[in-house]
C-alpha cells in the first residue's frame, strides 16, 4: 500500500527530473558529437572544444574575466548585504522601514532600463569598459533581494545571543563577527550562491559595458562563437562553451543545496 501511495510522487519527480536534465544532457552530448560543416566533422571527441580554447583571445581569458566578476560580486554583495541587513534586524532608526522598502523598490525597475544611465555614470567615473564596473552595476541589482535575504537571517536569531556577548564584554562589532556571523551562514550561502549565479550568467551588463573583445566574459564569447561559416553556424563548440558555462553553476549548487535550502527556510518559524 506504502508503494502504491507513493507511486503518483515518483512518477512527477521522475517526470520533472527529466524535464530539467534533459536539456543538459543533450547539450553535453551534441558537444562532443560530429555536426557537419564545423571543425569536428566527423566521429566523437573533445575537437569542439579545441576550437573553443582557440576561439580569438583564448577561453581562459574569458574564463578568467567571468571568474573575477564572479567574485567581485559576490564578495561586494555579501559584505554590503551583512552589514546592511544587520542594521536593520539588529538597530531602531528614524525612517528604517521607509529606507527598508526604498531598498526593495529596486527589485521592480526593469534591469535593462538602468544599464544607459548606468553606462554614462561609469564612463563618468572612469569605469566603462571595467571588468570591475561591471562587478559594481550587478553588485547593485543584487542588493536589494540579498538585505532582503540576511535581514530576515538576523531576525531568526534571538536576540539573547546579543546580550550575552554584550554580557561577556564584546562590543557591537565583536558580537557580529564573533556570534552572530557563524550563526547565519546558510543565509550567506544563499545569498553568494544568488549573486554567484547571476553574474556568472549575466549577458545584459556586459555587453553594454564592455566594448574591449580581450575583457568579454565568458556568456558573450559563447554567443559570439554562432559565427556563420559558409553558411553553417558552429554547434559544436557552442554548445561545448555552454558546457563549460553551466559546469560551475551545477557544481555550486551541488555542494550548497543544503546550506542553500536552509537559507530560505531562515526566518520561516520565527516566533
Amino acid at each position: 500500500m506504502r508503494f502504491v501511495l507513493r507511486t503518483p510522487y515518483w512518477i512527477f519527480t521522475g517526470g520533472l527530473a527529466i524535464i530539467f536534465l534533459f536539456p543538459l544532457v543533450w547539450t553535453a552530448v551534441s558537444s562532443v558529437s560530429p555536426h557537419a560543416g564545423t571543425s569536428q566533422s566527423s566521429g566523437w571527441g573533445f575537437g569542439n572544444y579545441a576550437t573553443l580554447s582557440s576561439y580569438q583571445a583564448g577561453i581562459w581569458r574569458y574564463l578568467a574575466n567571468s571568474t573575477f566578476v564572479s567574485l567581485t560580486t559576490v564578495v561586494l554583495t555579501l559584505l554590503i548585504s551583512l552589514l546592511g541587513g544587520y542594521a536593520f534586524a539588529r538597530f531602531s532608526f528614524p525612517g528604517k522601514n521607509l529606507l527598508f522598502l526604498t531598498t526593495l523598490a529596486i527589485l521592480m525597475v526593469p534591469y535593462a532600463t538602468l544599464l544607459i544611465p548606468l553606462y554614462v555614470l561609469l564612463n563618468q567615473l572612469g569605469l566603462q569598459n571595467s571588468l570591475f564596473g561591471v562587478a559594481l552595476v550587478l553588485t547593485m541589482f543584487q542588493l536589494p533581494f540579498a538585505t532582503f535575504m540576511m535581514r530576515i537571517s538576523f531576525e531568526a536569531i534571538p536576540r539573547e545571543f546579543d546580550e550575552a556577548a554584550m554580557v561577556d564584554g564584546c562590543s557591537t562589532w565583536t558580537a557580529l563577527w564573533r556570534v552572530l556571523l557563524p550563526a547565519v551562514k546558510p543565509g550567506l550561502i544563499t545569498v553568494g550562491l544568488f549573486a554567484f549565479l547571476a553574474a556568472w550568467n549575466d549577458f545584459m551588463a556586459p555587453l553594454i559595458l564592455i566594448n574591449d573583445s580581450n575583457k568579454l566574459t565568458l556568456p558573450l564569447a559563447v554567443s559570439n562563437l554562432r559565427v556563420q561559416v559558409q553558411g553553417v553556424v558552429d554547434y559544436g563548440a557552442t554548445e561545448a562553451g555552454v558546457v563549460v558555462l553551466a559546469l560551475p553553476c551545477l557544481v555550486l549548487f551541488l555542494l550548497l543545496q543544503r546550506h542553500y535550502v536552509r537559507g530560505f527556510m531562515s526566518g520561516a518559524f520565527k516566533g
